[in-house]
């Protein structure tokens, strides 16, 4: 038994040491290269046996879930083991089809809607949960507190979930944009039925407020992180952003990966009523972001009109099963023409909850975005749908080796922003050709704000051309 808990604690090491964050944003090929080789330690194909039972050994064949999605892609993903599928898609250049018209302008559209997102308010898991108390207290917000203790409950109890300092996820996921629609046409992706592009994902996170995700979609990754004082996110086509407004915990965090941020988070929310959600009763939490932070979030020509965030807890089991946020952005004609409105609604299900370590982690689930634009003139309203399909495949608490230097955030994040929208706007623009009127109107905009771009968080978006 000693020198099989010898083994888990050099894996363990090893793995802070190879997956630190800070270590996987220096310079992409060489970090990609040391991270696949800690993944590759972790989730080797050897004769790990029984000690590495815990760890996924490949893609499932019959699933499809391979890098190529056939089965010469599942084969060689269960011989040479879950590390060596993780680090194609994380190392891999983009692809021909990522790189080609449409196909590249839905990637990017993905990743900057569902790569990663943030909560609509600012919370510190550090700071006391509110007393459960009845008097003197809206029966809405005293439901509302009762509801996330049963929840901190079911999911570990909150003497246990205040215990983990620092936390590691690892999962694939699969997106797809679905159908797009205009006011005379309806266009849906071929390729929707085929499950969309395959990819994972890497988070890190840090009590209290740290976090940093690394993503890679079909040939294409996304960075994201905070230090606690600043948010701020990286992509290939448009370089590092920092966020506008507070300091925001990631979404991906509050699909059923962290109960004690997702408890703070619905600490300020109200108890509306009960629904059914896929056969369960649920109790819903709504959840309202605030004028101030709104403000925050605002800038310029484009103004956050609202973000609100409901939260479905099961009556049976007392676990988070539905999240579903929308928020409602307005952009402002510099020209005197009308205000054109942009609403993001992001509805995420989780599945399988297991425990880990005692704490209730889902290990499945999926998200729906529908992003619609309105204004204008009636013809010019656009709807697009997308999907995004999860597993977890490996959580670890309280990791050996992970400090605060492992979130630094880059150093040439750039300064001067512009709400998240105006890129949606550019973004709708190359991909379905509104009219001359609208695209003079963003032209407007654009020379505006020329030479400042910005990451609102939220939702995203960016220039697709």
């Amino acid at each position: 038994m000693e020198r099989r808990h010898g083994f888990f604690a050099a894996l363990r090491e090893e793995v802070a040491r190879g997956l630190s964050p800070a270590r996987a944003r220096r310079k992409s090929e060489a970090a990609a290269a040391d991270l696949a080789a800690a993944f590759r330690f972790a989730g080797g194909g050897g004769g790990g046996g029984e000690m590495l039972a815990p760890l996924m050994e490949g893609p499932d064949l019959e699933s499809g879930d391979g890098e190529g999605g056939g089965g010469r892609g599942g084969a060689r993903g269960r011989k040479e083991g879950w590390g060596h599928w993780v680090r194609g898609h994380l190392a891999r250049a983009p692809s021909a089809a990522a790189g080609a018209g449409a196909a590249r302008g839905d990637l990017r559209m993905l990743l900057g809607v569902m790569g990663a997102p943030l909560a609509p308010v600012h919370v510190c898991t550090a700071d006391p949960f509110p007393h459960l108390s009845v008097k003197d207290t809206p029966i809405e917000t005293s439901s509302a507190h009762y509801i996330l203790q049963q929840y901190l409950a079911a999911s570990g109890g909150h003497k246990l979930l205040a215990s983990v300092r620092n936390a590691y996820t690892m999962g694939k996921v699969r997106m797809v944009a679905t159908e797009h629609e205009t006011a005379g046409r309806l266009t849906k992706n071929r390729n929707a039925g085929r499950g969309g592009e395959p990819g994972c994902f890497v988070l890190w996170q840090m009590a209290p407020e740290m976090w940093y995700i690394e993503l890679a979609v079909g040939g294409s990754k996304v960075h994201a992180g905070c230090n606690g004082k600043l948010v701020w996110r990286h992509t290939p086509w448009l370089g590092a952003h920092a966020a506008k407004g507070p300091v925001r915990q990631l979404r991906r965090a509050l699909q059923g990966l962290d109960p004690l941020v997702t408890a703070s988070i619905f600490a300020g929310a109200r108890c509306i009523g009960e629904k059914k959600v896929n056969g369960e009763d649920c109790f819903i939490l709504k959840l309202s972001t605030d004028a101030e932070t709104l403000k925050a979030r605002s800038e310029g020509l484009a103004e956050m009109i609202r973000h609100v965030m409901f939260g479905y807890f099961s009556q049976r089991t007392g676990l988070l099963v539905h999240i579903e946020d929308s928020h409602l952005t307005r952009i402002q004609s510099n020209t005197g023409g009308d205000a054109v409105y942009w609403e993001t609604t992001i509805s995420s299900f989780m599945e399988d909850y297991r425990p880990v370590d005692g704490i209730m982690i889902t290990h499945s689930g999926r998200s729906v975005v529908t992003l619609f634009r309105f204004g204008e003139v009636a013809m010019s309203h656009t709807k697009t749908r997308m999907e995004e399909v999860w597993s977890i495949e490996e959580v670890a608490f309280n990791v050996p080796g992970l400090s605060m230097d492992c979130f630094i955030p880059p150093t040439d994040i750039k300064s001067g922003s512009v709400d998240e929208t105006m890129e949606i706007t550019q973004g709708e623009r190359s991909r379905a050709g509104p009219s001359p009127g609208h695209r003079a109107k963003v032209a407007a905009l654009e020379k505006a704000e020329e030479g400042k771009v910005a990451w609102g968080g939220g939702t995203v978006l960016e220039n697709h051309n």
